[in-house]
């Protein structure tokens, strides 16, 4: 090891910012003023953006997408030339502050694709209401989600990412694509611009795509190959697979991008999944009359395909996440103990206590001194007028019991330890499996069965709402912590990233939902969105508050399905050979295949998949440094490209004018 090599390395090593001579080749770029108002603007902008696409994608399948990358890199394409007419200096530490804004408002997408549209699909909001008839209401829990996880965040921020110097896989990329971004006179700031102007390149390419589709969508959209074979063959079977159980190939760019993102065994598992539930078992047991059909949650007997499914998958879904966590147990237990003692030791420092004695073995390193931390009465005050805030919001708004709400919060506070846990150790945050374990524990509580169903849902969105903004925001404090960037730069950049997230969600869920009723009216069978989120988490209420049966082979399934996911876990850590783990069966994914009702969602990831494959084996130094900026340029150009399409058919704008290649139902063209 050189001495320059072996200097960089102890720098890494001891969390600070590499200083190197401004003549080197790989200087990066340093600046007096890290919080500016362009760049949280820009960011917040950028977010935004990123907001629309996963509230799109969201009610699609239930994903979403971090904006970090994104916020990083486009960032940098808009405030260099800014900067640079300016006459001053943008460097590394003002670019997380962008990124910064940019995550916080571009991911408050999470109650907007779970238990708020299922609430109104429930008729909780009141019988026929739109969410154009409750902007207050909206606006007053936006306001309050998008804080709250903020606030919980900062206190975590030493524990987290200093004493634990977890991974955090994603915002750990960030901070090296903007170092990389504000490297002086290398090759690789000419590779950042190619970077920057391919992410623009593949967010007009799927925006273009998507709104040809919106006009000619058997040819731009949907390929209904299957359909046109078994006609021509007179094979009704395979007529059946795209008519009625959805086997078509689509044009979907946001999950070309997921696929080039996601791993080979999440995608081949989510398309195992889908196999089962709407290929083979599924239509097995249609054919044989067991099942009804193929969807629909209100057929008679035992269901249909979906239906039956639902319950199963979700085993899969719940018991593989906490079984990961289960098997990491100690340093589970180290998180949650750990991160409570931090707490406290805040306390007892404003209240000019000793503090206790740190047992956990671990000292802080953190180099940020004082001035630069962000202040604990900030987070502090922050803090309380978020639980009063959102306490009186859910007496009054939503008629939840101030008890519920409270013990929720505290609940919450715990589950979000899981979650920073999960995220900063694998880049998976169990929001999800998290919300369950919220629906289950307040499946019960005293009143009538509107009242119970109202703080079902409301309790696991608090849950999920709280864990999805922590992570991002400690994920951010990471990306900061790594460039040298201040934490109170990024905490001021979080909180304007937040109020434009609360400008940017309303709106955007109102315009889906007034351009595509069916998002919030179970009445209208025929949608724009597979609604995977939505749907579970509504099954999940109404089933654990009415007392609602399954068919015994479903409960069976279900429990073999637990089981299995429990030992699959322990196979997986105690059994497989590291080098063999990353191609190991991901129980998850196929439980996320068995609850999707459209299997042209993993046959598009697995496009997308396969193409970077492709793309590696030709060019993998080109796939190393691009394949991130295609994926999220993707992403977002599907989402701006769903606002239009929705601006459109709320304008009267006819979609499907060209009837091309629309395969068996013309309608839909």
């Amino acid at each position: 090891m050189s001495h320059d090599e072996k200097t960089t390395f102890e720098d890494e090593k001891r969390h600070e910012p590499i200083e190197l001579a401004e003549d080197s080749p790989d200087a990066i770029i340093e600046e007096e003023t890290q919080f500016t108002w362009r760049a949280a603007i820009v960011g917040s902008l950028l977010g935004c953006v990123v907001a629309a696409s996963n509230l799109y994608v969201g009610l699609k399948i239930g994903w979403t997408f971090g904006a970090s990358l994104w916020g990083a890199i486009f960032g940098f394409i808009i405030l260099k030339p800014i900067a640079r007419m300016m006459g001053d200096t943008f460097g590394p530490k003002e670019n997380a502050t962008c990124q910064a804004a940019a995550t916080a408002a571009g991911g408050m997408s999470s109650g907007f694709v779970t238990a708020i549209p299922a609430m109104y699909r429930m008729g909780l909001m009141g019988e026929g209401r739109m969410p154009s008839d409750d902007v207050l209401t909206l606006t007053l829990w936006t306001l309050s989600a998008a804080f709250f996880g903020m606030f919980f965040a900062i206190p975590l921020r030493t524990h987290y990412v200093i004493n634990q110097d977890l991974v955090f896989p994603t915002p750990r990329a960030a901070a090296e694509t903007i170092k990389n971004l504000h490297k002086a006179g290398s090759d690789a700031a000419n590779d950042a611009k190619k970077t920057a102007w391919i992410m623009m390149g593949a967010f007009f390419t799927a925006l273009v795509w998507v709104m040809l589709g919106h006009f000619i969508p058997g040819i731009f959209d949907g390929v209904h190959i299957l359909y046109y074979i078994g006609s021509a063959a007179s094979y009704s079977q395979m007529i059946n697979a795209d008519a009625l159980w959805g086997w078509y190939f689509s044009f979907d760019f946001s999950f070309f991008g997921a696929g080039l993102m996601t791993p080979a065994s999440t995608v081949w598992s989510f398309l195992l999944g889908e196999l089962l539930a709407f290929g083979i078992v599924g239509p097995l047991l249609v054919d044989s009359g067991y099942l009804e059909g193929a969807h629909k949650f209100t057929l008679p007997n035992n269901g249909s395909a979906q239906s039956w499914f639902l319950w199963p998958g979700i085993a899969l879904m719940v018991f593989t996440s906490f079984g990961e966590l289960g098997v990491h147990f100690r340093s589970l237990w180290f998180g949650v103990k750990s991160g409570v003692r931090s707490l406290r030791n805040v306390v007892r420092r404003v209240l000019k206590r000793s503090r206790l004695e740190d047992v956990s073995g671990h000292v802080s390193k953190d180099p940020v001194p004082p001035h630069l931390q962000v202040p604990a009465l900030w987070w502090m005050s922050g803090l309380t007028v978020s639980i009063i805030f959102t306490t009186v919001l859910l007496a009054v708004d939503f008629d939840i019991p101030v008890w519920c709400t409270l013990l929720s919060i505290i609940i919450s506070f715990i589950l979000a330890f899981v979650g920073l846990q999960a995220s900063g150790e694998t880049d998976i945050n169990p929001t999800g499996s998290i919300g369950k374990v919220s629906q289950l524990i307040f499946s019960r509580v005293p009143g009538d069965l509107q009242t119970v169903q109202k703080t079902n849902l409301m309790m696991a969105n608090i849950s999920a709402s709280i864990c999805s903004q922590a992570v991002d925001m400690v994920g951010d404090l990471k990306t900061g912590h790594l460039v040298g960037a201040s934490p109170r730069s990024q905490f001021l950049a979080q909180a304007v990233g937040s109020l434009f997230a609360v400008a940017a969600a309303i709106p955007l869920f109102i315009l889906y939902t007034s351009a595509y009723k069916c998002i919030v009216d179970e009445t209208i069978q025929k949608c724009e969105f597979g609604l995977v989120s939505v749907v579970t988490w509504q099954s999940v209420a109404k089933f654990l508050t009415e007392g609602g049966t399954l068919p015994q082979e479903a409960v069976i399934t279900t429990i073999v399905f637990a089981v299995l996911a429990i030992v699959n876990i322990i196979v997986r850590v105690k059994f497989v050979p590291e080098r063999f783990r990353p191609y190991w069966l991901n129980l998850n994914a196929v439980g996320l295949g068995l609850i999707n009702p459209s299997p042209a969602i993993p046959l598009a990831m697995l496009t997308g998949w396969t193409a970077g494959k492709l793309w590696a084996r030709f060019s993998s130094k080109t796939y190393e440094k691009y394949m991130y900026s295609v994926a999220g340029g993707f992403i977002a150009g599907v989402g701006v490209a769903g606002i239009l399409k929705a601006f459109m058919t709320l304008g009267g704008v006819k979609s499907g004018q060209v009837r091309v290649g629309c395969g068996y139902d013309s309608e839909l063209c």
